[in-house]
């Protein structure tokens, strides 16, 4: 199939070109837009629209063969509450999924760009996410004796990272890295459908599939096999909620609605600014079609005539106003002149 697209592709190509070189012989006539110089123009705007779609049809095909070539299970895609237009995170969402990060993500995945303060008002009061940060602590310094020393946690402070270096973390995890979760959702295509697959896809790996030590079988990740086993399960953490069952697939989803927040924070503030400037262009919009149509109809309408008879008689009448005037002028003048002669 990709085949026949790049033969298509050159052959419209060839067509564009050769559109381009008998119009650029052709000479331009007095009068752009007819004649024979407005149909090889229409010519070469058909040929080269046809070669754009076509190269627009061949990316795709070419996509679609790459995605379809690929040796992961691709996720199907889930109901989320906050993929509307107009929809919001769910608050109480977010907050179940920081802790199912906390009591089971945290232990190998760092969360490095995210603070304790962005919690607040999000999830968490200041005062929840104040003692959430004081149980940390954060080794600071140096103080005014050149000595490092550790502290409890502040909310200008972020997430701890559960490993002091890389090194230290392909030790413990049998040579791979456990990738930073702040942005993971925004990084891998599928967003939250592939990460709520991946923690709820394992399996036990077809006939013939050989895997090695620490390695688990997993159809959503590329080559099948990953270096973190499952960790989500039903009731492998418990909720403030008792309403909310601690089921595997709503631990993910929770634990993947918090990452969506972690990805995108702004997401909430950036809708709602898209409503308020779509209420406010449409009341402007409405003023400026009000301004156009009945402030500026009069100078739209307004038509200029050649009359000989009014421009006469606008001559006449000039010819009248300034003789008269000259004569107030001249009488003026006199007056001036018979005031000075009674004086002398």
């Amino acid at each position: 199939m990709a085949n026949k697209f790049r033969s298509l592709n050159s052959k419209l190509f060839q067509l564009a070109r050769s559109s381009i070189q008998r119009t650029s012989v052709r000479p331009r006539t007095s009068f752009p837009g007819r004649g024979s110089g407005f149909s090889g123009n229409r010519k070469l705007l058909g040929a080269l629209g046809a070669l754009t779609g076509t190269a627009g049809l061949l990316i795709y095909a070419l996509e679609s063969s790459v995605d379809a070539s690929s040796d992961c299970v691709h996720p199907a895609h889930q109901h989320w509450n906050h993929k509307g237009l107009l929809s919001a995170l769910d608050k109480e969402s977010v907050r179940r999924g920081y802790t199912v990060y906390k009591e089971v993500c945290s232990s190998c995945h760092s969360l490095q760009y995210m603070a304790y303060r962005n919690l607040v008002g999000v999830c968490m009061t200041e005062a929840e996410a104040k003692a959430e940060a004081e149980a940390i602590t954060v080794r600071d310094g140096p103080n005014e004796e050149g000595e490092y020393y550790e502290r409890p946690g502040k909310l200008s402070d972020h997430f701890p990272s559960p490993y002091a270096n890389e090194e230290a973390a392909r030790s413990a995890n049998n040579g791979s890295y456990p990738p930073d979760l702040s942005y993971i959702v925004s990084a891998r295509k599928g967003g939250e459908d592939y990460v709520f697959s991946l923690l709820t896809g394992y399996c036990d790996p077809p006939a013939g599939f050989a895997l090695r030590d620490g390695l688990y079988f997993n159809p959503y990740f590329s080559g099948g096999a990953i270096a973190m086993g499952k960790v989500v399960d039903n009731e492998v953490v418990s909720f403030e909620d008792p309403n909310v069952p601690a089921s595997a697939a709503q631990i993910a989803k929770d634990v993947c609605v918090f990452l969506k927040w972690t990805s995108e924070p702004e997401t909430d503030e950036r809708r709602l600014l898209l409503i308020k400037v779509t209420l406010i262009s449409a009341f402007l919009i409405g003023i400026s079609y009000y301004i156009k149509r009945f402030k500026w109809s009069t100078l739209k309408s307004r038509k200029i005539f050649f009359i000989p008879e009014l421009e006469a008689q606008a001559k006449r009448e000039a010819e009248e106003a300034a003789k008269a005037v000259r004569k107030a002028k001249e009488q003026e003048c006199n007056k001036c002149e018979n005031q000075n002669e009674k004086k002398d």
